[in-house]
């Protein structure tokens, strides 16, 4: 890892930047701090940091807003910190480009395992490389090429919406993705009664489908009052 690399951490406690760099520091990049909103943008703009972790409670500005301002001009992963229960806060920053969220209080290996898979998939080269035809996650391989899915070598049959919905996921392994950004991507922004329960019949309906355990899916995974996170490993 190059050691010119840079992080960002915003949050108004000094004892809570001061955890988050403890995090980062071992990860072979310097660790820049700012206590609001706007000194945070200032920062980013100047350092072109490789990750953002930011705390949604600024004193300045909403850091929902700092996001959509990111977002505008940089491409960094932002990782956001947000009180428990507060998921409307939390979908408000995802919607607007963060990439993932951990709750407050957080424990250092839930921390650290949403920096890492936040920086791996930002390192994936992209440019020159083939495009990818299909994604494999346990049993399950979903071949976008020919819209088909098959469980241990078995086909299994999905409709197109249930193709689409998994498919989305899938492409975003790894990330949250919230009920707006999914109905944005597999809806096209028609408009349901009750969206959030049409969606969760849907996954339910796949769950059962590709899940050894419905009950306790391993790769169909529910953020609680935010959305969904399809996890390979």
């Amino acid at each position: 890892m190059s050691p010119s690399r840079r992080f960002l951490v915003v949050d108004d406690e000094r004892q809570i930047r001061r955890a988050v760099a403890h995090v980062l520091e071992p990860l072979d990049g310097k660790v820049s701090e700012a206590a609001s909103g706007r000194e945070a943008l200032t920062i980013a703009a100047a350092e072109q940091p490789a990750l953002v972790v930011l705390d949604l409670g600024l004193p300045d500005m909403d850091g929902t807003e700092v996001c959509r301002e990111l977002r505008r001009w940089s491409e960094a992963p932002i990782l956001v910190l947000t009180a428990r229960h507060d998921d409307e806060a939390t979908v408000a920053a995802l919607d607007a480009g963060a990439d993932d969220y951990v709750t407050k209080p957080f424990s250092t290996p839930a921390l650290q395992a949403r920096v890492r898979a936040l920086l791996r998939r930002a390192g994936r080269p992209n440019a020159g490389e083939p495009e990818r035809t299909a994604i494999e996650a346990g049993a399950l391989r979903i071949d976008l090429a020919a819209r088909t899915v098959t469980r241990g070598g078995e086909r299994v049959h999905l409709t197109p919406t249930e193709y689409d919905l998994l498919a989305t996921l899938a492409t975003h392994a790894g990330r949250v993705m919230t009920h707006t950004q999914l109905f944005s991507a597999v809806w096209k922004g028609r408009v349901f009664g009750d969206a959030q329960g049409h969606l969760r019949v849907h996954v339910a309906h796949l769950r059962r489908k590709l899940e050894d355990d419905p009950v306790r899916p391993r790769h169909l995974q529910t953020e609680l009052g935010v959305g969904y996170r399809f996890v390979v490993d």
